[in-house]
């Protein structure tokens, strides 16, 4: 196995975290760097190495990658650092191609000016836009229908265009909806507004919220609302270690792969899955569809599965709740001790 450290951008963030811990447990070297705009410092184990600074910072990545033994054909980075909020987007647009793609492409040049070889990046099934076929293929038509999922796809592409010109190569993983926590409690979804719904569910079983929006309830799906892929960010953790070892394994072959279990859940599936767990009952607000949601978004993964020897351990929605709701917990006691 080679053992050159991975570096982790926005690896005191949601996935980032848990990419880092799935790292270590796989024994593996890794160092942080995040500038904790929306991370955590506590999300990074205090033996990780970790720098708090900026991806467009190129003295501070130069700087990184010779502390750590890193470039020269050793090390690979793991970027997760970027802004994910899709109305946000649209809202800001130049921002987001600032965050997201501009950000990229420095991190992008300053890989190769080193010689790291391997890059791995956080995409989205956002870079589908509004599919019109369920499950979702990698071949499916890239139509990114916000800001956002533009400013991933134009990284994917520069990714791809570099693969070509240098002695590099990517994997770019895009993600359906990302859920759960780490079972251990060692880190979770943290962030202040978060507007993911298990994570908006979670937090109104407990009292943090009066209830959760419902946002249309005409769809063509069996109950009305939308349906999607719920992955738990431990599984999809190790996604990403199995996709290192393949970017090392093959160093011409670079690789897109969808992640997500292949099955969906409605929104009220969700809401009654997280009353089950709680023995609650959450208030539910019922409005009208937001513009640019899918009636259904369910990824096939078969290309991840037939790549890698993924085989996911937390494929279960009581179980995704369950370790959100662990974590919601543990939060409360970290924010109040």
């Amino acid at each position: 196995m080679d053992k050159s450290p991975t570096l982790v951008t926005g690896g005191a963030g949601y996935i980032g975290s848990h990419a880092v811990h799935a790292l270590r447990d796989a024994g593996r070297p890794v160092v942080v760097i995040d500038n904790l705009s929306t991370g955590f410092r506590f999300a990074v184990p205090e033996d990780v190495p970790f720098y708090e600074g900026d991806i467009a910072d190129r003295d501070l990545l130069a700087r990184v990658f010779a502390e750590q033994g890193m470039g020269d054909g050793k090390g690979a980075v793991m970027h997760f650092a970027g802004s994910i909020i899709v109305p946000e987007s649209v809202a800001k647009p130049l921002w987001y191609y600032e965050n997201n793609t501009v950000k990229s492409r420095g991190l992008i040049e300053a890989a190769v000016a080193a010689g790291v070889p391997h890059i791995l990046f956080s995409s989205t099934a956002a870079t589908y836009g509004v599919p019109d076929v369920s499950p979702v293929t990698e071949q499916t038509p890239t139509v990114p229908i916000n800001p956002y999922g533009w400013s991933k796809l134009m990284t994917e592409q520069m990714l791809a265009d570099t693969a070509h010109a240098h002695p590099i190569n990517f994997c770019a993983l895009r993600y359906f909806n990302v859920a759960g926590a780490d079972p251990q409690a060692r880190t979770g979804q943290s962030t202040a507004g978060a507007t993911h719904l298990i994570k908006v569910a979670v937090e109104a079983a407990l009292g943090k919220r009066d209830a959760v929006s419902v946002f249309g309830t005409d769809y063509d799906t069996p109950d009305g609302t939308g349906v999607r892929d719920y992955i738990h960010v431990s599984d999809l953790a190790a996604a990403h270690v199995l996709a290192l070892d393949a970017l090392i394994a093959e160093p011409e072959r670079s690789l897109t792969m969808n992640c997500g279990y292949g099955r969906g859940f409605s929104v009220l599936e969700v809401l009654d899955a997280v009353d089950r767990v709680t023995g609650g009952q959450i208030e539910r607000v019922f409005g009208e569809r937001r513009a640019g949601d899918p009636a259904m978004l369910v990824a096939d993964s078969s290309l991840l599965r037939a790549t890698v020897p993924w085989t996911p351990r937390y494929d279960n929605l009581d179980k995704i709740i369950e370790h959100a709701l662990m974590w919601e917990k543990r939060l409360t006691e970290l924010r109040t001790s």
